[in-house]
């Protein structure tokens, strides 16, 4: 199994009820496994803070719970994880965390450990599939015991890695009964005080406890080098030192500090490998057990067996010296209708203030209109501190852009901050239709749920308007001409607007291409303004003359709304079954005459042929 569904899977076996979670990777896998199984229900929730707040409210009624979000959805969570930390729960809670070592899908690097260290919450660290899903199980096991929410950190390669797992039966935990308990589930500072010594008191049981745990295992082999690890970086450890004693922790916050420091007596030179931040490691030197770590390894990025090889053994692994391949930036997709709006953006010499999602790319060549994004649902508020800060006129140039899903995570609120507080500025709602960049996850405003069931969906437009805004516009994404006429008048208003670019994902299983676009080669002026928005789907041939894929063209159109010249043109999909036939057709007859295929004889042949 996946990771993901290997925990997917832990928490079915445990009974789970409720799952929760905001599509994010590498987490998102998790919920589309567990929403396969019928005894669970399981949603996706406008963020990751609602998210929490749902599963804590079934951990609260007595029942199983769990939330999944990527790492800096545990920052969105944050609010109510630190609080039900010092409320404990009924009903086991699992927080599963999803860190990304190496940044591969992540504006950060963040280490959840810190977090939960912070928010005094126990954290469990698989290292395989198998233990995914055995670690999910016992997490509800020790959030009852302990009386705690429980986080299950895993990260990109334990997530998106596959393994042997050795599924079991489910098992059907009874709720446990709700009993009303002002002083421990209402946290007013005078409860609060109280819980909080409950809270250090209940940390303090458990890395007792946990030097029992079957999860924290000692492997003696040879003593002359002893490692402290835990998660992925255990695999590498076995791998790069195959002799070496091994201190393998399933718990790794609260630390089992009598378990460690009797490894460390039986050890000569002990070291504590862990990827990103020193968390073990700092506990560990304050004990005051002499250990090494980061001072020989990064805190940045994955490791492998052969840097640890190269760092404890100091031996200098030969390798084979990569391919020179080309490189392949990301890029948006042939037919994204996020391409065609900052075609025009670029055209106006608009600045973008951005945020999460596909349309980040636009950050990068050749379409460059994004300046900064910070994080979900971000662009707005920027942008009306930009206002606040240099005035009106400074954000004449400037737009807000933001995605369907991500204005209901959290630009809903940044918003309404905007009319709260007289902002003027220009808003882009960048309506695809789905969550795109994480794998097209149904939200809010799709009419879908998780498991596929129609349901309400939000009305963008309406929400705005009810907002208080005078200026909401709804408009095709690929109305050229229309979108650059509104944004003229928009951005020069005095006043907050909001602009609705409506066009469905190129990807979703639902969309349904008008056709494919051809070149007609002989009205070609080489001007490249087709080439300018950087559809993949064309190339640049060496006579200049642009080339489009068939095979990849989804005949969105703006190549062709942009030539000037009538020279690119849309076989609309009725007539594109006849057209390849016909083109393939005339394909033969050319290498008959030898004339060439690819340059088509102008006047009645060209039109012969077509049509």
């Amino acid at each position: 199994m996946l990771g993901n569904a290997a925990i997917a899977q832990g928490a079915y076996e445990a009974g789970v009820k409720v799952s929760a979670a905001y599509p994010g990777t590498p987490s998102t896998e998790i919920s589309e496994c567990i929403a396969k199984y019928p005894e669970v229900y399981a949603e996706w929730s406008p963020n990751e803070k609602v998210a929490m707040e749902v599963a804590i409210g079934a951990s609260i009624a007595g029942a199983r719970a769990m939330a999944s979000m990527k790492l800096v959805g545990v920052n969105v969570a944050s609010d109510p994880l630190y609080s039900i930390s010092y409320a404990g729960v009924n009903g086991g809670l699992v927080l599963v965390a999803a860190d990304d070592p190496g940044i591969y899908s992540s504006q950060n690097e963040q280490d959840t450990r810190m977090v939960a260290r912070a928010a005094m919450v126990p954290v469990l660290e698989p290292s395989d599939s198998e233990e995914a899903r055995i670690f999910t199980k016992l997490a509800f096991t020790y959030s009852e015991t302990y009386d705690t929410p429980i986080i299950v950190r895993t990260t990109t390669r334990l997530s998106h890695s596959q393994g042997v797992v050795h599924p079991e039966e489910r098992v059907e935990v009874p709720d446990k009964p709700y009993v009303r308990n002002i002083e421990k589930n209402v946290l007013m500072p005078a409860n609060a005080r109280k819980r909080h010594i409950i809270v250090e008191q209940r940390l303090k049981q458990m890395a007792e406890d946990a030097c029992h745990f079957d999860i924290n295992r000692t492997e003696f082999r040879d003593r002359k080098i002893g490692v402290i690890t835990s998660g992925i970086p255990y695999q590498y450890v076995r791998e790069a030192l195959p002799d070496a004693s091994v201190l393998k922790l399933g718990l790794v916050h609260p630390l089992p500090r009598k378990l460690i420091e009797e490894f460390a007596q039986q050890v000569e030179t002990l070291y504590v490998v862990e990827e990103l931040e020193p968390v073990m490691e700092e506990q560990i030197r304050a004990w005051g057990i002499p250990v090494v770590g980061k001072e020989i390894f990064t805190v940045q990025g994955e490791y492998s067996a052969n840097m640890l090889r190269k760092a404890i053994l100091h031996e200098e692994v030969k390798t084979d010296t990569p391919a020179k391949a080309p490189g392949r930036p990301p890029i948006l997709c042939p037919g994204c209708p996020h391409r065609s709006v900052f075609s025009v953006l670029k055209k106006l010499k608009l600045h973008g203030a951005g945020d999460i999602g596909c349309y980040t790319l636009g950050a990068v060549a050749p379409l460059e209109i994004l300046d900064f994004n910070v994080c979900m649902g971000a662009s707005i508020s920027t942008l009306h501190g930009m206002e606040k800060a240099k005035g009106k006129d400074y954000v004449k140039n400037w737009v807000a852009l933001i995605g369907d899903s991500t204005f209901l995570h959290t630009g809903v609120n940044s918003l309404m901050n905007m009319v709260y507080n007289q902002a003027t500025g220009t808003v882009i709602i960048l309506d695809n239709s789905t969550t795109g960049m994480t794998g097209h996850q149904d939200h809010a405003a799709t009419g879908k749920t998780l498991q596929g069931d129609p349901t309400y969906a939000i009305n963008i437009y309406y929400l705005c308007k009810a907002m208080g805004i005078e200026h909401v516009y709804e408009i095709d994404a690929f109305d050229i001409v229309g979108l650059e006429k509104l944004l003229k008048e928009e951005t020069q208003r005095d006043a907050l607007s909001v602009i609705i670019t409506k066009s469905p994902c190129a990807l979703l299983k639902e969309f349904v291409p008008k056709g494919k676009c051809i070149i007609h080669e002989d009205a070609c002026k080489k001007c490249g303004q087709c080439l300018t928005p950087g559809c993949p789907a064309m190339i640049k041939q060496e006579n200049g003359i642009p080339k489009i894929d068939p095979a990849m063209c989804s005949g969105c159109e703006l190549c062709a709304k942009r030539c000037k010249f009538h020279a690119i043109e849309l076989i609309p999909r009725e007539k594109e079954a006849r057209h390849d036939a016909d083109y393939q057709y005339y394909d033969r007859r050319c290498r008959r005459t030898g004339h060439p295929a690819d340059q088509p004889r102008a006047g009645k042949d060209r039109t012969d042929w077509r049509l």
